[in-house]
């Protein structure tokens, strides 16, 4: 809306009477009178400056709701990832957990053929020493045994 040209007689001092939110805001010229001046309605700038405010926090909000959705969005992937991380990690785990105990086991059957080994080992330790004394005390028999 462009500004009217407004006709009134007085002088600036009379001006505070006119900042009465129901008249108009009168702007006198340079002399100090306010003989011909410009006049805006008040009501209408802080309409204009209402709606402008309005228009930003709309403006704001719907950026921040678009960006929170982009966010969830995100944040829902990211979860999805991880998730499939995680369960394959879990797998993983799973398996070596297995795998020691299977080599847990493994060992335990180790010590015992390894007990059975130094038993049967002693055994023929005892029985080589047996077959020792026994071929010596008949050795002198081996001269009476023809050769082929």
């Amino acid at each position: 809306m462009p500004p009217k040209k407004c006709l009134k007689q007085g002088r600036a001092d009379d001006l505070p009477r006119f900042l009465d939110p129901k008249h108009s805001f009168w702007i006198p010229d340079d002399r100090g009178l306010a003989s011909e001046v410009h006049c805006y309605d008040r009501r209408a700038m802080v309409l204009l400056a209402f709606l402008a405010g309005l228009a930003l926090v709309v403006g704001g909000a719907t950026l921040t709701v678009v960006r929170a959705v982009g966010l969830w969005r995100q944040a829902k992937r990211i979860g999805g990832a991880f998730a499939v991380e995680l369960s394959s990690f879990e797998e993983r785990s799973a398996r070596t957990e297995r795998l020691l105990a299977e080599a847990d086991r493994a060992s335990g059957d180790l010590d015992a053929a390894l007990e059975r080994l130094k038993v049967s080992r002693a055994r023929l330790q005892v029985l080589l020493g047996a077959l020792d004394r026994a071929q010596a005390r008949v050795g002198w028999l081996r001269a009476f045994v023809p050769s082929r």
